[in-house]
Formats: structure tokens, C-alpha cells, sequence
């Protein structure tokens, strides 16, 4: 059985990561970690707050992680990128 398992924030409707994280946790997951980058951030922790208020109500916020990754440009220059990971845990 997988102990824990990451859920990544894109484009896909909000509602997907939702079912996603719940269908995790209802395989038998104990931990979910919710991860996203730059303008995805926000959405992540509506995630993270869906799930744990309306759809799975034994879950607890675990940790979050803040982080920022440097990536090289096109046109040489540096980008600043944002990162979060929000971990929930069931009992």
C-alpha cells in the first residue's frame, strides 16, 4: 500500500484536483501532498480547503513548504518562480 501521494496544480478544471486528492485518500492514502508553482498557489490551497471541509472531514493540515526555484530565460535572464506544497494527513 503507498503511504503518501502528490497531486500537481495546472490547468485542469478545479473540481479534478478536488476528486483527485478525495479518490487518494479514499484508495487508502494516509498522506497527500498538493503541490503547485506561480499563479497555481492560490489555487492549491482551495484545494487543500475543499477537501478538508467539505469532503473528507478526519483530514488535518500536515505542513506547507514555501519555496522559490530559479529558472534560466530565453533571453538569458534569471525567473523567480513561487512554490508551495500543502501536506494533509488522515488519522
Amino acid at each position: 500500500m503507498v503511504e503518501d501521494s502528490v497531486v500537481f496544480i495546472g490547468k485542469k478544471p478545479f473540481m479534478n484536483y478536488v476528486t483527485g486528492v478525495v479518490m487518494q485518500f479514499n484508495s487508502g492514502v494516509k498522506k497527500v501532498t498538493i503541490k503547485a508553482r506561480g499563479k497555481y498557489i492560490s489555487r492549491a490551497v482551495d484545494v487543500a480547503e475543499v477537501v478538508r471541509n467539505r469532503f473528507v472531514q478526519d483530514v488535518k493540515l500536515n505542513g506547507i513548504k514555501i519555496a522559490s526555484e530559479e529558472f534560466d530565460a530565453e533571453d538569458g535572464k534569471k525567473i523567480r518562480i513561487s512554490t508551495i506544497e500543502v501536506t494533509l494527513a488522515k488519522d
